[in-house]
């Protein structure tokens, strides 16, 4: 039979009496409250409430079905299981981003300051980094499966945009002349 939250939360009330008691050690109440809060069958609850006294049964007793030959299962603790450790973010795919919404102003800063307000053909300097770090960190995400796809392609989508107009803009200055 399916248990119900109300069932999990009797199950959790008596292991938490247990432990008060000094009748489970802290690890073997964490791991039992664990398994009891995620268990999916009364039958399950049972199993973890079995062998500690409890109050108001856990699990009703019409419901209690024993396993083969008449006997409940008893607790076999398992072994923990680690954490997963997040992946890394890749830092060159921060910094494409940061290059590729930057790069007006790089632009805008960085030409007047090289060559003069005579050369409006260059803005193009400041989304080149972009270009450059997007493609390098895209590549090192796929190798090594850390974070930061999104970044790399956003920072490079950027770049190339600003690039795009860069020409038009030298296009036009250049017709003009």
């Amino acid at each position: 039979m399916l248990a119900g939250n109300a069932d999990r939360d009797r199950a959790g009330d008596v292991l938490k009496a247990a432990y008060a008691e000094g009748r489970l050690t802290k690890d073997e109440y964490d791991y039992r409250l664990g398994r009891a809060l995620g268990a999916r069958t009364v039958e399950e609850l049972q199993q973890l409430t079995s062998d500690v006294p409890n109050g108001p049964s856990a699990v009703p007793p019409t419901f209690q079905r024993p396993f083969a030959q008449g006997q409940l299962m008893p607790f076999q603790p398992q072994p923990p299981v680690p954490y997963p450790v997040p992946r890394r973010h890749n830092s060159t795919a921060a910094a494409a981003l940061v290059c590729g919404i930057a790069a007006p102003v790089l632009s805008l800063v960085t030409t007047p300051l090289m060559w003069g307000f005579d050369a409006p053909y260059l803005f193009w300097i400041g989304a080149a980094p972009g270009v450059i770090l997007g493609h390098k960190a895209r590549h090192e995400v796929r190798r090594t499966g850390e974070r930061g796809e999104g970044s790399a392609t956003a920072g490079l989508l950027l770049s190339w945009i600003f690039l795009a107009l860069s020409g038009l803009m030298a296009i036009l200055v250049a017709a003009s002349n």
